[in-house]
Parts: structure tokens; sequence; C-alpha cells
């Protein structure tokens, strides 16, 4: 039986601008604003850290000292004390993003994101549970808190990206 014929799949460039039948380039508006927007974001000085990661490693190192001292002080959720393989994984990632955001890595922010990504999404899903205003309202706080340093650390990655390529 013979082979199927098998065809390639050309890749576009990544921003490249579509060529209009007579020879000029169009350009769309939203990659003119990327464009602008890109050309705004100024470079990391050595030592700087953005404001948004300098909160976010704050945060970080917070929730994981609090996580191993309520751990430490033998705090209990259901009556049972949480097992060190529940704790530990977890303040250990959280202090390694509060190292790592303190030293403006990308890695240490991208993965900041993704744990706020799913506290907002498990935040948000607790809300429809919520049997009360006050759990509502501290689901409403987490969500609204996290999205909007959510937010902020897109264009401290952006920036912090920048001075690795430069």
């Amino acid at each position: 039986m013979p082979e199927p014929e098998r065809r390639s799949r050309k890749r576009r460039q990544p921003h490249a601008p579509a060529a209009a039948a007579n020879g000029t380039v169009h350009v769309s508006r939203s990659e003119r604003r990327n464009a602008e927007a890109r050309a705004r974001l100024e470079p990391l000085r050595e030592g700087e850290r953005p404001t948004a990661v300098t909160v976010a490693a704050l945060i970080a190192l917070a929730l994981a000292v609090t996580e191993i001292v309520s751990w430490l002080a033998g705090v209990e959720i259901d009556g049972r004390r949480p097992p060190v393989s529940a704790v530990g994984p977890y303040a250990a990632v959280l202090l390694a993003a509060a190292y790592g955001m303190w030293r403006a890595r990308y890695w240490a922010v991208l993965g900041m994101q993704a744990l706020l990504a799913l506290l907002i999404l498990m935040f948000a899903v607790l809300a429809i549970y919520a049997s009360n205003v006050a759990a509502v309202l501290v689901c409403v706080a987490v969500v609204g808190g996290a999205a909007v340093l959510f937010w902020f650390l897109v264009k401290a990655m952006a920036r912090i990206q920048m001075s690795d390529r430069r």
C-alpha cells in the first residue's frame, strides 16, 4: 500500500506584516500598539527590581513563613494536623519563588503567576459554594488582590526578559 502524501505546513513568521498586492506592507493596529508598547519598555538596570516583583516576593515569603510557623505551632485543620508532605512542598515552592523574584529572575515571576492563576481559579470556585457573605467577601478580596498582582507582574516580566535579551 503506498504511503499517503503528506503536505508540509509553512510556519508564519511571528510579527511579520502582511504584504499587500501592490507591494506595500500593511501593519495591523494591534501590531502597531504592541510595537509602541515594546518601544516604551525600559530594560532593568543592574540590580533593579520592579516594584510588583518586590511585592510578590514579599507576599511569597510571608505565605511560606506563615505556613511553616503554623505547622510548627501545631495548627489543626478539621481536627487533624496536616502532614509535612502537604506543607513542605508548598512552602518550598513559595520560598524558591520568593528568592528568585528577589533576584528578579524570569522563571520565578512566571512561577508566581502560575500560582496566582491557580489561586484565582480556586477562590472563584469557592465563591460559588460560599455559605455566607463573609466567605464571599474573602473570596472576592483574594481574587481581586491576586488578579491585580498578576496584572502588574506581566509588565515586570517583559522588562526582566528585555534585560536577558540585551
